[in-house]
């Protein structure tokens, strides 16, 4: 305890501590990177510890001399979403099979909202596939469907087309299969 000496009496004093930003007491959606093969564990590990998470997974058959079996693998291996305010980020990074969160520069970088939501919103009813990271194209907005706001670079593969999203502070991207009539061009 502080003290301090004010004429013949003593009072007592309690530590003012700083005030934390913003930024460590809002609920942000951040990247944790896992270690390789670890995205399922870890993302059970935080539901169980009721934080809330996001990890997108697609449908992939594997065949095998014998067999066939569909696979639920992560769209973006090593990484798994979490939303939570900075503060609690030390939960996170205790966990077994946590590396560290996705930053830029000191601290953690927080992911647009707008993004994960599209992402959870669509994923639900599109079929996504990994693809390779796009940064130059032909940008389109997705106007309508099930992964209506997810913007990205538009692909033509066969007779189909695709609209390559790209999370820009992981350097991954998925490809998501759109009709004709539900995008629109971006002007920058």
């Amino acid at each position: 305890m502080f003290s301090e000496q004010i004429g013949s009496e003593t009072t007592h004093s309690v530590p003012v501590l700083p005030e934390l930003p913003a930024e460590y007491l809002d609920a942000r959606w951040y990247a944790v990177y896992t270690n390789p093969r670890h995205e399922k564990r870890v993302e059970r590990q935080m539901y169980h510890r009721g934080v809330e998470c996001f990890l997108p997974v697609y449908k992939s058959v594997r065949r095998w001399k014998d067999r066939r079996k569909e696979l639920e693998l992560p769209l973006f291996p090593g990484y798994v979403f979490v939303h939570l305010a900075l503060k609690d980020r030390l939960r996170i990074l205790q966990l077994p099979g946590v590396i560290e969160f996705v930053s830029c520069g000191a601290r953690p970088a927080a992911l647009p909202e707008s993004e994960i939501e599209a992402l959870r919103n669509g994923l639900h009813y599109a079929c996504a596939q990994p693809y390779s990271y796009l940064r130059l194209g032909r940008r389109v907005r997705v106007h309508s469907g099930p992964v209506a706001g997810l913007e990205g670079i538009l692909i033509r593969k066969k007779d189909k087309l695709r609209v390559v999203v790209s999370i820009e502070l992981i350097h991954r991207s998925i490809a998501v299969e759109v009709d004709e009539d539900a995008i629109e061009p971006i002007q920058r």
